[in-house]
């Protein structure tokens, strides 16, 4: 058996009938003057925090960088955006207990050290123009050493992307290969709606290079990163699209650096199909265990707005407060999980046949934001709503109630 298919036979792993949200918030921590909390000093806490919960303690290159409690994990991001990854639950308020234990744990700890959350999908003194991005120092890993370096001849905004820019991810799970592809379907073509719903910029007035697009600026600097691991993943509005063309996404993917073995080394362009016929990865000599690892490794660097992994990964989404946060949730749980409802946009949305006609609707918003005139001659307001419209239905009050933390006119629950 060949990797790739070890590949797409993992991916198949994940079909699960269970209907679970898994939640992921970035956040900065900063300092009064607003600048980002030191590598070795949140390291030293995160060790010690995580050896009182009794938690199971994650290092990299040596170094403590996170720790699993059994309901939620914490990481350190390139430059020391602290993530928090809740398991997988089919309530958002059992997302919301996890989300609140993690605060109330972390928040008096970092006040007593002159420290704050912050969140925004980029560091706010960046925005401000108070600091430029090359001038925040990365964690010292290995990995971001790699990535650094690749990042600066493969597109424009590799230091914005690692060092000031801040996510909030869901993750949803499907039940075999055909819901997979419909409900990436279906989620690329309201991405763009997504990515103006979770926007959260700092200043008003913020932009990159281009001054007439003042919106998505986190977007802007994902797909400038590196046009063969950002963006739309390749293929997927085609009709062969399955298990195995998203295997190949993967496997074909460049992967800068590589993790194998507790070692990683810069390995540049070559993806993993070609450390495998060059016999750098010797495919016959791997155990079921070491070669689970790989294919997580070979799935972690490709920064698309969608990952598939044993379930789908959404990224579209600025770094929000967990109000925000449980919104957008509620609405991805009321679109994605009632078939009658997926079925149903999955049609409305047909006439949208290509990557490049998603992308069109992307620049609209980077331009004009919710007033953009994107599907059906509905700006991209209008689409917010309704989207939270028809996610209500399939929801009960209770979590019907977070989708006004993401309409932009303040609607009823029910």
């Amino acid at each position: 058996m060949t990797m790739i298919q070890d590949v797409a036979d993992y991916i198949r792993s994940g079909e699960s009938t269970g209907r679970y949200l898994g939640l992921e918030i970035e956040h900065f921590i900063v300092n009064e003057d607003g600048d980002q909390i030191g590598f070795d000093e949140i390291s030293k806490l995160i060790y010690e925090v995580g050896t009182k919960l009794g938690a199971e303690i994650q290092y990299m290159d040596g170094y403590p960088v996170g720790y699993y409690t059994g309901t939620y994990s914490t990481s350190l991001e390139p430059s020391c955006q602290f993530e928090i990854s809740i398991n997988p639950y089919g309530s958002l308020e059992e997302i919301k207990g996890v989300y609140r234990e993690f605060r109330n744990l972390w928040e008096p700890i970092f006040l007593e050290r002159g420290y704050r959350f912050e969140n925004g999908g980029n560091l706010a003194k960046v925005e401000e123009g108070r600091i430029a991005p090359d001038q925040i120092p990365l964690s010292p890993k290995s990995r971001y050493k790699y990535m650094n370096q690749y990042f600066e001849t493969s597109g424009k905004y590799g230091k914005y992307m690692m060092r000031a820019s801040a996510s909030t991810q869901v993750s949803i799970d499907y039940s075999s290969e055909e819901d997979m592809v419909r409900k990436l379907r279906v989620l690329q073509k309201i991405s763009p709606i997504l990515m103006i719903m979770m926007e959260n910029k700092n200043v008003e007035d913020f932009t990159l290079d281009d001054a007439t697009k003042s919106h998505l600026l986190r977007i802007q600097e994902w797909d400038n990163l590196d046009p063969e691991r950002t963006g739309y993943l390749k293929g997927s509005l085609d009709d062969d699209f399955g298990y195995k063309k998203m295997a190949e996404v993967i496997y074909k993917t460049p992967l800068i650096l590589l993790t194998d073995n507790g070692e990683t080394i810069d390995v540049g362009h070559l993806s993993a199909e070609e450390l495998v016929d060059t016999n750098v990865i010797y495919e016959n000599e791997i155990g079921e265990e070491r070669r689970k690892k790989l294919i997580e490794h070979f799935m972690s660097m490709g920064f698309f707005h969608f990952r598939v992994k044993k379930y789908i990964e959404v990224r579209v989404a600025d770094s929000v407060p967990i109000e925000k946060a449980l919104g957008y949730a509620a609405i991805l749980k009321g679109i994605v999980y009632r078939d009658e409802t997926l079925k149903s946009l999955d049609q409305r949305l047909s006439g949208v046949r290509t990557i490049d006609e998603i992308n069109r609707v992307v620049e609209e918003i980077e331009k004009y934001g919710l007033d953009a005139v994107i599907y059906e001659e509905k700006t991209a307001s209008e689409w917010v709503n309704e989207l939270a419209d028809i996610a209500t239905s399939n929801l009960d009050e209770e979590e019907g109630k977070y989708l006004n933390y993401v309409r932009t006119v303040w609607g009823n629950s029910r």
